[in-house]
């Protein structure tokens, strides 16, 4: 009898009469008879998955790298969280040290064609329109004769060998030179040939010329939403102007070469840190920081109990005023399961709907949080979209809205036609 075809047949009809019927009801609601509530409740989910995939993005960013990943290498070497790399206390996040001698190791393998330290610090330049100080994010590099492409930005116009490191005494001479990205030549309204005056921070050496000469403005290649403001120096350069010689600190080192070779010797060199080959954006990433990763959970569970108490809210409300609605259903013949199937299927459908237009703005919040930040006090990319986030997005509002199903489901099984008809 269960493999009856004409039953299975009849069950087939009976369940897309449901999902249609509910469909229906849904669109009514929506177009005529409960169009504010509808579109509250889609507002409502929208925003909350919105804020969801805005901070899911800047956790993306913190774990991912951001701007100054932008790179055509084939492997890169980041710090792992659990170990201390960094050989000065004190710094603000997790760094390489001895990463410009350790580069130079890397180099000397036979699979690996140019490795580089990169070192990444937001920084002040001033204007060449107004001497106003603008912010802008420079990264460190040490180029080669060959043309790569790190921050998004070409190093073929810096000095190859980065000069002023002179085998790690940092006495070298200075090439003052700065490659500018289109979005932060405009910020500073400046051209090739240009000089640009660097505020000295505490921590600068005393014998650094505290001035750089634009030697290219080229037109970034980022995965970010945003143009950031970005400027390619030399790595030691950088590092005197910071600090950061002291250790020869860096964020990360990226290898040119084979790709399994180049990460056999990044491995060897660098035993500790986490050797990752480069791409696009990594959503996996988030598994591998442990602050991105509770960020992102902390605003999933958020996200989930806002959807579901406001749609077991707004649900609830609707179920009760179309008590009457749902008599006639029963009268028709329509039994029990098939009515709650369809209160089940609207509700699902309500947040899903609101979950989509989420995930649009969610796209748009990710890119107005870089542009708001790129124009203020972080000029790097503090926010990555990735299309995963759509799926998650839905993926999120189905959980939420099964939390919220049983609250309009007992309010629709408790509606007996007698007492409808008679109200």
């Amino acid at each position: 009898m269960a493999d009856d075809p004409d039953l299975d047949g009849t069950r087939r009809v009976r369940w897309r009469g449901l999902l249609s019927l509910s469909v229906a009801r849904l669109w009514r609601r929506a177009t005529s008879t409960r169009r504010r509530r509808v579109a509250t409740t889609l507002l409502t989910v929208a925003t909350t998955i919105a804020l969801l995939l805005t901070v899911t993005g800047v956790a993306l960013a913190l774990a991912d790298g951001g701007a100054a990943a932008d790179s055509d290498a084939e492997v890169q070497i980041v710090p792992d969280d659990s170990a201390t790399l960094s050989t000065v206390d004190g710094v603000e996040r997790p760094r390489l040290g001895e990463a410009n001698q350790r580069a130079a190791t890397i180099a000397d393998d036979e699979a690996v064609d140019h490795a580089s330290p990169v070192l990444a610090e937001p920084g002040s330049l001033e204007s060449v329109d107004d001497g106003e100080r603008q912010r802008v994010l420079l990264v460190g590099v040490v180029a080669d004769d060959q043309s790569r492409t790190v921050g998004g930005l070409p190093t073929d116009d810096l000095e190859p060998g980065d000069p002023h490191y002179a085998d790690g005494d940092y006495d070298g001479p200075p090439q003052g030179e700065i490659v500018l990205s289109q979005a932060a030549a405009e910020r500073l309204g400046a051209s090739e040939g240009d000089e640009l005056g660097v505020p000295a921070p505490e921590a600068a050496s005393e014998t650094m010329t505290l001035s750089l000469e634009v030697v290219a403005v080229e037109e970034a290649e980022s995965d970010g939403d945003t143009d950031v403001p970005i400027a390619l120096v030399q790595a030691s350069e950088l590092q005197s102007f910071t600090g950061a010689s002291e250790g020869e600190l860096a964020d990360r080192v990226v290898v040119w070469g084979d790709a399994d070779g180049a990460a056999s010797a990044a491995k060897s060199t660098y035993p500790d840190a986490s050797v990752e080959s480069t791409g696009s954006v990594d959503p996996s990433a988030l598994f591998d920081d442990a602050l991105a990763l509770a960020a992102s959970l902390l605003a999933a569970l958020v996200g989930i109990v806002l959807c579901a108490s406001f749609v077991a809210t707004t649900a609830g409300m609707t179920v009760d005023d179309d008590r009457r609605s749902l008599a006639v259903l029963e009268s028709i013949g329509i039994p029990q399961r098939g009515r709650l199937t369809v209160v089940a299927v609207s509700t699902l459908l309500t947040t899903v709907c609101g979950a989509l237009i989420g995930a649009g703005i969610g796209y748009v919040g990710i890119y107005a949080v870089n542009a708001v930040a790129s124009a203020t006090i972080a000029p790097g990319t503090i926010a990555l979209a990735h299309p995963v986030f759509v799926p998650y997005a839905v993926g999120v509002a189905l959980v939420a809205g099964l939390v919220a199903i049983p609250y309009p489901l007992v309010i629709a099984a408790r509606t007996n036609v007698l007492e409808e008809v008679g109200r």
